[in-house]
């Protein structure tokens, strides 16, 4: 080796040194987790924030944007490698396409890492050069997530839940009936069991369908290749009298607790516990087009759920040891183009309202907790219409079903929560003074400005409180 060689190899170690130290030391990396339940709209969400943190046009409630400091922002590698990649270029695609239309729902974990690159603010930016924020976007299928609320119940506890809700619900009605018709203290019968999950499942489906957002177990719905395990194979029974051992009902027991520690831990342990900051969306429109059970089914399901995220102020030293917490939180009612913007406050302040339990806790832990409403997309644009001889606001927007163009107005929203939640805490079969009515809108065809990400409601002020800080 010449001695130029030896000193090159010396500068290229120091500087790869150095470039190690730098982005050890000096880089940032947040892991943000995107959750919600069925139909909330996590893919477009995750779609619409990529393509608009790429091409900032549209975000002007961005400070680091407005105050232009963000030099660039580019798409990498996750730094995961056994997990899949989001396929962003594909959902992009189907959004803003010739023929636009919504991408498949999410039906496993997947990644996706953003790196800004910032020009430090305040008293720093004189003396301070750029830094990096890595941000791994990391989606998770709704049905998945409502699997936490089962690490604190047992069998007993869960199936008494469940039997009780399903008896006010007909799509239940097949299940119920095999369900009260089988003695779970007699000896396991395997076809029996296989019958029972079978029957169950095809309830959840149903419910899931109609829009029910408490459809657990959620592996039941995507089981992957789990499908057809004892894993999957039980179902909620009354608890006989007797339960002896090799019982039908012990069995559905151990099967249950070993979804809990072979499915649903593993989950929360390699995903959730390493998350930073946290997007929690739901349909609200979409409960509330329901009636007052859906809104009740809606306030206890994420009220359950929130319980298995551990929210609170981050330290290094938390981090250290492997207490990470969740800083801030976001509630996020999605779908607001479904609305004119002068129902947003109202539907923002019953997302609030909705979610007061779990979030009194996030607040009470540390962590920073904000509710609005947004679209990640917007599909509709506003007008007004006479109805009775007024002039109400109103949105147009592309018909999902035909194809056709359409003049929506849902109801008026009421400005106090109390007005929609305590008749749903009571039990109200439906609401007394007033009718709300959803139609589901396509996206509309895009023209997008060179720098413009595709148009959207509140998703700068989403990104503002959730990264704002490290930008």
């Amino acid at each position: 080796m010449t001695f130029s060689g030896l000193t090159d190899g010396i500068t290229r170690g120091i500087e790869g040194a150095g470039a190690s130290l730098s982005e050890t030391f000096f880089d940032t990396t947040l892991r943000l987790g995107v959750t919600g339940l069925s139909r909330a709209g996590k893919t477009v969400f995750i779609t619409a924030l990529v393509a608009n943190l790429l091409n900032r046009g549209r975000m002007p409630q961005l400070r680091a944007q407005a105050q232009g400091r963000i030099q660039t922002v580019y798409l990498q590698p996750q730094p995961d490698v056994t997990l899949p990649r989001f396929d962003y270029e594909v959902h992009l695609a189907a959004l803003t396409g010739d023929a636009p239309r919504w991408p498949a729902s999410t039906r496993a974990i997947s990644e996706l890492r953003l790196s800004f690159r910032v020009q430090p603010g305040g008293f720093l930016s004189s003396w301070r050069g750029p830094r990096t924020l890595h941000l791994d976007i990391v989606d998770y299928p709704g049905e998945w997530v409502l699997d936490l609320a089962l690490l604190d119940d047992s069998y007993e506890t869960w199936s008494e839940a469940t039997l009780a809700r399903l008896e006010k619900r007909t799509e239940a009605a097949a299940y119920l009936a095999l369900a009260r018709a089988e003695d779970g203290a007699l000896r396991l019968d395997e076809a029996k069991a296989r019958k029972l999950a079978e029957i169950f499942t095809a309830y959840l489906a149903a419910a899931r369908d109609l829009g029910r957002v408490d459809v657990t177990p959620g592996r039941f719905l995507l089981p992957g290749d789990l499908a057809g395990s004892p894993v999957l194979t039980f179902a909620p029974l009354p608890k006989p009298a007797l339960t002896p051992r090799a019982s039908l009902w012990r069995e559905m027991e151990r099967r249950y607790e070993a979804y809990k520690s072979r499915v649903v831990r593993p989950f929360f342990q390699d995903h959730f516990s390493k998350i930073d900051r946290q997007v929690v969306l739901v349909d609200v429109l979409e409960a509330i087009h329901q009636g007052p059970r859906a809104v009740e089914d809606l306030r206890r399901t994420m009220a359950e759920v929130l319980q298995a995220f551990r929210p609170g102020r981050n330290s290094w030293l938390s981090s250290l040891f492997g207490g990470r917490r969740i800083e801030r939180l976001l509630f996020a009612a999605t779908k607001a183009d479904h609305l004119h913007h002068e129902q947003h406050p109202a539907l923002t302040a019953i997302t609030a309202a909705l979610l007061a339990e779990a979030k009194s806790r996030a607040d009470y832990s540390g962590a920073r907790t904000e509710a609005l409403s947004l679209a990640s997309l917007r599909a509709t644009v506003e007008a007004k219409v006479t109805r009775d001889g007024v002039e109400v606001p109103a949105v147009r927007g592309t018909l999902l079903s035909t194809g056709k163009p359409a003049l929506m107005y849902p109801g008026a929203l009421p400005t106090d929560p109390a007005r929609l939640l305590s008749p749903a805490r009571e039990g109200a079969e439906a609401w007394l003074d007033a009718d709300y009515n959803l139609m589901t809108f396509a996206p509309a065809r895009l023209s997008l400005k060179p720098g413009e990400g595709p148009p959207h409601i509140r998703l700068d002020r989403a990104v503002e409180f959730l990264i704002g800080d490290q930008l």
